[in-house]
């Protein structure tokens, strides 16, 4: 675009501000139309995109976008604004937007002709449809699409990296409700989505060391394991760091660093509550890595020992899994103490206390007369006698969440673990979305809290 053009097109975005014009599709005859009159005129402005956040017509690898936009100085597209003819199928069109989004790794794309608008989100390895609106009633769809694609918006969940990385530790102090499947399957979603992640497991059980796929040693004496894991990166504060402790994992097709346990961290915990440091040391080593890391996931065992207390202690926000059977439920009362218990040590040391992000509803029965009528009694139950708020997501048990786990490779005479992640073993799996809505519905909570 050249000078004078631009020039032009500010003062016309200017004037047609200044008169707040509405959209009206009638008014567009061809793709161009649709460009100048919805996307020029309307959307980005109205979005928040100033002229120095967007470009036309830009070329990136074998691609020509027809508008990206940016949440900062960067010319890093977050969103990617595809215009057509407005008798066009929008259909027709969507394998090329995948095509944008995934090759370029951009968050987030608009699909319109004017009188369909469509909003799609990069999951990793495909694309889902957010939003669905008309253009004639795009004034009644307006807010909900800033909450999509809005430049401010965008810029606070796109800045997850850095000083905003993001602890939350996975806890209930009752075992078997689907902590480990929880926190593997939400770092696989997370990382899909593009943000940088890191899974702490500090549960001396090691189900999550497992999980991931770093318990691939045919038998004890090869394990090596024992000799760099969670216990090393708590017990020596000079060495041992987060970075020369994670290892990678392969039970995602998007890496995922992971910070393994060993059943040997069961006989440490004697030896570590000697040291006073010790529950400070977790959080002052992850601040080292801060900028490498968005999203940090914390595994915990299920009690109420050092190493839970260190993870609520480290923890930015705290997500609950329970089955909401009876056990689990009276369990709720343990897991409230341990929360005030471990936030007065936070004021001590001039932390916050943790935010709770809700109780998610785990392992749940896929029956129908069992939603409608024992799920409900349940829920209410948990908000109403233990006070505790519930996420909106729910993880079902189904056999394929617990099938990825179970993978085996043969390698000579041994069979090896091989775990998957959910999104690995079967992509077109209902867990799938499941999780997808979870690592969402916690993305907007930490927005909002």
């Amino acid at each position: 675009m050249g000078d004078l053009e631009q020039f032009h097109l500010l003062r016309n975005i200017r004037e047609i501000n200044k008169i707040n014009m509405k959209f009206d599709p009638s008014f567009c005859h061809n793709e161009r139309e649709v460009e100048s009159k919805l996307i020029v005129s309307y959307l980005l402005p109205k979005l928040g995109y100033t002229l120095e956040l967007w470009r036309q017509e830009r070329k990136l690898n074998r691609f020509r976008l027809d508008f990206s936009a940016y949440t900062g100085s960067e010319l890093k597209t977050d969103v990617v604004f595809e215009a057509k003819h407005p008798d066009k199928n929008l259909n027709d069109h969507l394998p090329q937007l995948k095509d944008y989004m995934l090759e370029l790794q951009i968050p987030y794309g608009m699909l319109t002709n004017g009188n369909e608008i469509r909003i799609y989100v990069n999951t990793g390895d495909n694309i889902k449809q957010k939003f669905f609106g008309w253009g004639r009633k795009i004034e009644e769809d307006i807010d909900e699409i800033n909450s999509l694609i809005g430049k401010e918006k965008l810029a606070r969940e796109l800045n997850l990296i850095g000083n905003n990385m993001k602890i939350i530790a996975v806890y209930h102090n009752k075992g078997g409700v689907g902590k480990t499947t929880t926190v593997v399957n939400l770092a696989a979603t997370f990382s899909k989505m593009g943000k940088k992640v890191l899974v702490i497991d500090l549960d001396s059980q090691a189900n999550t060391t497992f999980a991931t796929g770093l318990v691939n040693f045919g038998d004890e004496e090869k394990d090596d394991l024992k000799d760099s894991y969670i216990y090393h990166v708590l017990k020596h504060r000079k060495f041992f760091s987060i970075s020369e402790v994670a290892r990678t994992s392969r039970f995602s097709s998007h890496e995922i660093d992971v910070i393994p346990s060993h059943i040997l961290l069961m006989k440490a915990e004697t030896d570590l509550n000697q040291y006073e440091y010790v529950k400070g040391l977790l959080a002052k080593k992850l601040d080292v890595v801060k900028d490498k890391y968005d999203i940090v996931l914390i595994d915990t065992p299920p009690s109420l020992n050092l190493y839970a207390r260190l993870a609520l202690i480290t923890a930015d926000y705290l997500l609950i899994p329970s089955d909401l059977k009876p056990f689990a439920n009276e369990g709720l009362d343990n897991v409230r103490e341990f929360i005030e218990e471990n936030n007065e040590f936070r004021e001590m040391i001039g932390s916050n206390p943790i935010k709770v992000l809700g109780v998610l509803p785990t392992k749940v029965s896929t029956n129908a007369r069992f939603i409608q009528a024992t799920l409900q009694k349940r829920l209410a139950l948990v908000s109403q006698r233990y006070k505790f708020e519930i996420m909106n997501s729910i993880i079902f048990e189904r056999d394929d969440l617990a099938k990825c786990t179970e993978q085996t490779v043969q390698i000579d005479d041994v069979e090896i673990a091989e775990p998957r992640s959910i999104v690995d073993f079967n992509s077109k799996s209902k867990s799938v979305n499941e999780f997808q809505t979870l690592a969402d519905e916690i993305l907007e909570k930490i927005e909002a809290i």
